[in-house]
């Protein structure tokens, strides 16, 4: 039973990060940095190689943040500094997202760093973001408050995404030059986005402290000798270990879609216009689709739910192989809308239940290292192989192996809830 009105403060304020760095998942992310790349950093450049350096760039970034968000998240735990590597990490990608704005056509390397580095700012952020989940989902169900969190990132990332793509069709009315200068400053208003509506959780969350915070000196050694205990834990608890098996597989292809879908469609001739529009769609099916899912969780639990999308994303796969028309496009950003928020919410959720409540950030920092490992791995499988084959199509095709795999590892897995108590 519930030991508090729903929906508390905290959750809100946990829950409007998700709307603030959504604006540059969508907008950046998914959205105006593959065209700009392609039709503004890049334009005397191949299609498949600058696919290739989409790819490299992302595939960079993951890897960083990969190495480092486990000891981090070990290191957070012991000083109770969850919240404070949230704004450090935040405050990176903010910055670097800026920093777009003022990159002269033609320097793609430097679009590419810079773009990168706010990639390691988002992806960082997010291992912190994770983790507070423990501290406010206490006495609440934890697939709707992820799916609150997921569902607002969807109604945020809509809605500043609508208004920049209103800023590229008619800039004269916002008192800009034109297309391209409606771009840049798009990169700005993400920023400033980002940076507002982060405010509230650093306002409204209070992150609790189960450990004696520990001077300052001894935060890097203790963090080690945490994290080694920690992946020892992971080892021993098979069905965790079984779980981030298969997380790394199919989240992988998640990730690799949100990537490396407009870049896709680009590579096969469809028009940016097209393409932002089904950008638009896929946020306007999310919001309410992830708040189904997270009810489906409650119901029928979070691994059938999960089983679901990847069926879904299975069949999104084949479709986006032999697409020839861009009206179908826009079907299949509604599938990727209906699906792509339920399956990572109810992942971050169901795992949230299998780990020690008390060690959540680094345990989180796992769960975030494979996830990035995931980002590494697809989306260079898609760019080399489009490189390879002179080919777009086979490089997406690539992606129906992970889901696959994923799923047939998370249909092993028997859930049993209430693994969260300490463990060392």
């Amino acid at each position: 039973m519930m030991s508090r009105k729903w929906p508390d403060r905290s959750i809100y304020g946990w829950a409007l990060y998700d709307f603030a760095n959504s604006a540059f998942a969508t907008c950046v992310i998914a959205g105006f940095f593959p065209i700009f790349l392609k039709q503004y950093w890049t334009t005397a450049t191949e299609v498949t190689q600058s696919t290739f350096y989409l790819g490299l760039a992302n595939a960079g970034a993951g890897l960083a943040v990969g190495f480092a968000a486990p000891l981090l998240g070990a290191i957070a735990d012991q000083g109770g500094m969850r919240k404070k590597f949230l704004v450090l990490f935040a405050c990176l990608g903010i910055a670097a997202t800026a920093s777009l704005y003022w990159v002269e056509q033609g320097h793609w390397f430097t679009a590419l760093m810079l773009f990168a580095i706010a990639n390691l700012g988002f992806s960082g952020s997010n291992v912190f973001y994770d983790a507070l989940i423990v501290d406010v989902s206490r006495g609440y169900s934890t697939h709707m408050v992820s799916g609150l969190g997921y569902a607002f990132g969807y109604f945020g990332g809509g809605l500043i995404f609508a208004v920049i793509v209103a800023m590229t069709l008619y800039p004269d009315i916002f008192g800009l030059r034109d297309t391209i200068q409606a771009i840049q400053v798009s990169f700005l208003l993400v920023s400033a986005w980002w940076f507002v509506f982060s405010v509230p959780l650093l306002l409204l969350v209070h992150e609790r402290r189960s450990l004696a915070s520990k001077p300052q000196r001894g935060l890097v050694s203790s963090g080690l000798r945490r994290l080694r205990t920690t992946l020892g834990n992971v080892r021993r608890l098979r069905p965790v270990a079984l779980f981030l098996a298969a997380y790394w597989l199919y989240i992988d292809g998640v990730d690799t879609i949100v990537r490396m879908s407009v870049d896709f469609g680009l590579s096969l001739g469809f028009t940016s216009t097209n393409l932002v529009i089904s950008l638009l769609i896929a946020q306007a099916v999310g919001f309410p689709a992830t708040l189904l899912f997270a009810t489906i969780g409650d119901r029928w639990g979070p691994k059938r739910g999960i089983l679901v999308g990847l069926a879904i994303y299975m069949g999104i796969t084949l479709w986006a192989f032999s697409i020839r028309h861009e009206w179908e496009f826009y079907g299949l950003a509604a599938a990727v809308g209906l699906v792509q928020g339920g399956v990572q919410a109810l992942s971050r959720s169901l795992y949230s239940h299998m780990i020690p409540a008390e060690e959540s950030a680094e345990f989180f920092g796992i769960y975030n290292l494979l996830g990035k490992f995931a980002a590494v791995i697809g989306p260079l499988l898609v760019g080399i192989t489009a490189l390879v084959s002179n080919n777009p199509r086979h490089g997406i095709l690539a992606v129906e192996l992970l889901f696959i795999a994923g799923a047939l590892l998370l249909a092993r897995l028997k859930v049993t809830h209430g693994h969260n108590s300490k463990l060392s």
